[in-house]
């Protein structure tokens, strides 16, 4: 074996570990199956490599922010959510949902300013009917 062969053969490793990380990165970033999920931008701070996700559904809000090994999920009951704030900066905006017990606040950073408007919709459609049942 002469040293062409071997330097081929690095290079073939070296691109299919590339293939790999690369395949894992978008796989671990894509988008959730839902109605009102949300994805952070790429393009900010936090959220370059696996970007976050707010799902909202008619029972929770859950900020799920995946990681290299596993997740991050925090959630919140419909009932607990005392007020959402949106923040807004030059092209992404900041969302915080705090609950009702005073506890740390659900942050969602790098939305753009549509998405952060849908997800104040969406918690304040799904908690008006929460409540209309109850």
């Amino acid at each position: 074996m002469n040293n062409t062969d071997t330097l081929i053969g690095v290079a073939i490793a070296a691109a299919a570990v590339l293939g790999l990380v690369t395949w894992y990165v978008i796989h671990k970033g894509r988008r959730r199956p839902g109605d009102y999920v949300f994805l952070a931008s790429r393009l900010t701070k936090g959220n370059r490599i696996f970007p976050s996700q707010v799902i909202i559904t008619p029972s929770s809000v859950t900020l799920l922010k995946p990681q290299w090994v596993g997740k991050l999920e925090e959630s919140l009951h419909m009932a607990h959510v005392a007020s959402i704030s949106i923040d807004t900066n030059m092209v992404f905006s900041n969302v915080l949902i705090e609950s009702t017990g005073g506890h740390n606040p659900l942050t969602c950073h790098g939305h753009t300013k549509g998405d952060a408007v849908k997800i104040k919709a969406a918690i304040e459609k799904f908690q008006t009917e929460y409540y209309k049942k109850n």
